[in-house]
């Protein structure tokens, strides 16, 4: 059986990851017109590529891992965000 591998990534990898994740999935939406139902998809895909060739160059299985992750916190992120000005502005 194999063991599963032990990722090294540090907090500063998300830091500025998940909010390049969401500048450029911004960007492409207004320069692209990208429908709304890929943008998710054009997240992971971003996400994929900056943790695989960026944060983990050497361990494609790690970067494989967070890659999922970047991409899931920045359209968790920016999902929240969304709601809560949309809340703050119904409200005020």
């Amino acid at each position: 059986m194999t063991e599963f591998p032990i990722i090294h990534t540090n907090v500063w990898d998300s830091l500025w990851a998940v909010p390049l994740i969401i500048l450029i999935t911004e960007i492409g939406k207004k320069t692209f017109h990208i429908p709304p139902q890929y943008v998710p998809t054009l997240a992971t895909a971003l996400g994929l590529v900056i943790s695989i060739f960026i944060s983990h160059p050497h361990h494609l299985s790690a970067g494989i891992f967070m890659g999922f992750f970047y991409s899931a916190a920045a359209v968790g992120s920016y999902s929240s965000i969304k709601t809560s000005l949309r809340a703050y502005r119904k409200s005020a």
